[in-house]
């Protein structure tokens, strides 16, 4: 599954790769592509949307 989600607080490579382990904590096989300039986080992963904003939003980052 693809998700497309919006993280306004994302600023900076920092911050998009803390986001990345977080959803990688729970799908190890998940693949994450980030676009700073839109604030944009594409994942493929297996996991349901809900679980994957919920690890997102854990690591500091609330999902639009």
């Amino acid at each position: 599954m693809t998700l497309e989600l919006k993280v306004p607080k994302m600023a900076c490579s920092a911050c998009a790769n803390t986001i990345a382990k977080a959803v990688q904590s729970i799908d190890s096989a998940a693949t994450v592509e980030v676009d700073l300039k839109t604030k944009l986080v594409t994942i493929q992963t297996a996991k349901p949307e809900s679980e994957v904003r919920k690890a997102i939003a854990s690591a500091g980052y609330p999902v639009s």
